[in-house]
């Protein structure tokens, strides 16, 4: 809720679509710091553990066609939204995107996201 309020006051001073590209790319430093990790280091760390636990049935799950796209799906409406995007890039991060696909997709949504609060903002 900081972000917002420092977003609703740069938007009042300089060009709002030159302030969303500008923290669109801030967000997607730090969503692709956090994906990386995820990808590279504690999905094979934990794996070990969820299997003793009983994950036999969630390795089923995310095996399966829909998971494919539905995880991506889903983490792309998080990262969209105004809510934390770590679920969502951590959703991404299960699912077998690519680099570049995650960074475009995340500059993609966290851009218009931006954009779309500072553009309500500045209608109120």
């Amino acid at each position: 809720m900081p972000a917002s309020v420092v977003l609703f006051k740069l938007a009042q001073v300089y060009n709002p679509l030159l302030i969303a590209l500008t923290a669109g790319l801030g967000a997607v430093i730090g969503d692709y710091i956090i994906f990386r990790f995820l990808k590279d280091n504690v999905f094979d760390e934990i794996k070990p553990v969820f299997m003793k636990l009983g994950g036999s049935h969630f390795s089923q799950l995310i095996s399966t066609p829909y998971f494919a796209w539905l995880a991506p799906v889903l983490g792309a409406l998080i990262i969209a939204s105004p809510f934390p995007d770590e679920i969502g890039v951590g959703l991404m991060g299960i699912s077998k995107l690519k680099n570049w696909q995650f960074l475009t997709i995340s500059f993609l949504l966290n851009g218009l996201g931006i954009l779309f609060i500072i553009t309500v903002a500045n209608s109120l």
